[in-house]
């Protein structure tokens, strides 16, 4: 198990490297993605209403039905077959690799096996929680990826990510299909490949016509079926996805922290009081800017990439994107889009973890209540499938899936181009419902505080503070863990504002 646990971490290690060093790129010279994708500071002008024409650089975005819409959501040349027989090569190679140097006994797949799994109902599946909430996530991205970068549309790489799981489920292992990593694989595969495909496509949209090598290695460092495709089919498959000039906040944070508080009625294994952290952020297609739509799935989306020295590389993956919805404005100073949002979240502090794939309704907006003073908030409420558990040891089986209830309030404060003031909470309910033993259910509570004050240009320093709680009522054993953690970060910001759109 563990030489496949390092060989797709590895591949995450990697990208999120990628993203590390590409972040300065993005944020200066003439052909960087920060000029690609302008923002504007609160104080150039104020707020109107929007305008039927783009008057921005760059092509001319669509207004109402986009182009994508009107053609199926594709772009440019496209194939059904070229991403089918992608993701069985994938998975032939990633059998035989795991046959030959992990367990042959579970990967010593034949016919009669594969006939077996394909009559056998989904099981909940025991494997450690790192390979079935985040490695199974990034393999189903890995799916995904091969039908957008083929030109095909969200919906339709979609169904590569669910039928490449189906194929795995039934012919890549000898064990019964697990229906935990359906929904991990399958949906959560295309919350997370999406927002990858679409940072990799910023990337190479920065360089115009014909990035430069570090351009092209960096996307596919992000999203390697993109540079899979763009290496192997040349011009065919060249033509960088249209992101329609989205504005953008992205932020590369750097710091140290320390545990203020930690606590739990059980016994802790090995925990580390300080650490060195690495945080990435990118909000894209921020509402409020003139003639910029929501007609395809994640014009919109927050992702965020955290880890560090703790115990666990991840401290959290996290992903949501408006799956369908449209932009609204209440007067001359509110602007704000709502609808359908899916989301993938892999949160892991040091003694326990929670990860949920889910819908959910909600809004995003932004209302600049003076001049130099800007609210950019999130608020969520939906359903997914979740897993939690406490960290116990090598093998990490210690946890339980059931059906979640869970909402997001998040909350950005912007004074001007001087400073900022980050707030979020998440809930998880997780129920016994359609879940897994023991039976029970448990809340966890994540919130953090963070102040950013910009010291000059593109660079701040910053204070945050984070709480993670669980209360977990399983098998009649109760079970309360909590972790604070307070952080100093140093701060790259995208642009010398904090992400305001005009």
């Amino acid at each position: 198990m563990k030489r496949k646990t390092d060989y797709v971490h590895s591949l995450l290690v990697t990208g999120a490297l990628a993203i590390v060093m590409l972040m300065p790129m993005m944020s200066a010279g003439d052909e960087s993605v920060s000029n690609a994708v302008p923002t504007m500071k609160a104080s150039e002008s104020k707020p109107g209403p929007l305008p039927t024409t783009y008057e921005g650089p760059g092509p001319q975005p669509k207004v109402g039905l986009s182009e994508e819409t009107v053609a199926g959501e594709m772009w440019g040349d496209h194939s059904y077959v070229i991403p089918f027989l992608e993701v069985v090569a994938f998975e032939a190679a990633l059998n035989i690799y795991d046959r030959m140097f992990w367990d042959e006994e579970v990967f010593d797949t034949t016919y009669k096996t594969f006939e077996r799994n394909f009559k056998t109902t989904p099981v909940v599946d025991s494997d450690s929680f790192q390979i079935n909430q985040l490695y199974h996530p990034y393999q189903g991205a890995m799916y995904f990826g091969f039908g957008r970068s083929a030109g095909l549309s969200y919906w339709q790489s979609l169904l590569y990510s669910i039928g490449g799981s189906e194929l795995w489920e039934t012919a890549g292992e000898t064990g019964p299909p697990s229906f935990n990593d359906h929904v991990a694989s399958g949906i959560g595969g295309s919350l997370l490949g999406e927002p990858l495909f679409r940072i990799a496509s910023l990337v190479l949209e920065g360089g115009g016509k014909n990035p430069g090598f570090l351009r092209e290695l960096g996307a596919a460092c992000i999203s390697p079926p993109t540079g899979i495709n763009r290496l192997l089919f040349g011009e065919r498959f060249d033509k960088v996805f249209p992101s329609h000039n989205p504005p953008t906040f992205t932020r590369l944070r750097l710091g140290m922290s320390t545990s203020v508080r930690e606590s739990d009625n059980g016994p802790l294994t090995t925990y580390d009081r300080h650490q060195e952290m690495v945080d990435f952020l990118m909000a894209y297609g921020l509402p409020g800017k003139r003639g910029y739509t929501y007609d395809r799935p994640f014009d919109y989306f927050n992702f965020e990439l955290s880890f560090g020295t703790g115990k666990g590389s991840f401290e959290n993956i996290t992903s949501r994107g408006l799956l369908y919805g449209t932009g609204y404005e209440l007067g001359e100073a509110y602007r704000g889009l709502w609808g359908l949002f899916g989301s993938y979240d892999y949160i892991s502090p040091q003694i326990f973890r929670v990860s949920s794939t889910a819908v959910s309704l909600g809004t995003v907006a932004q209302w600049c209540m003076t001049q130099n003073l800007v609210l950019q908030y999130s608020a969520l409420g939906g359903v997914g499938y979740a897993a939690a558990g406490t960290i116990s040891g090598p093998e990490e089986r210690n946890y339980r899936y059931g059906t979640t209830p869970q909402g997001l309030l998040a909350l950005r404060f912007i004074m001007g181009d001087l400073a900022m003031v980050d707030m979020n909470l998440r809930e998880y309910y997780i129920s016994d419902l359609g879940g897994s033993s023991p039976d029970g259910h448990e809340l966890i509570r994540r919130g953090n505080i963070g102040f950013t004050v910009r010291v000059y240009g593109q660079h701040a320093l910053g204070l945050q503070y984070t709480s993670t709680s669980r209360d977990s009522h399983a098998l009649d054993a109760d079970r309360h863990q909590t972790e604070e953690i307070a952080s100093i970060v140093y701060t790259l910001l995208g642009d010398d504002n904090f992400g305001v759109v005009e």
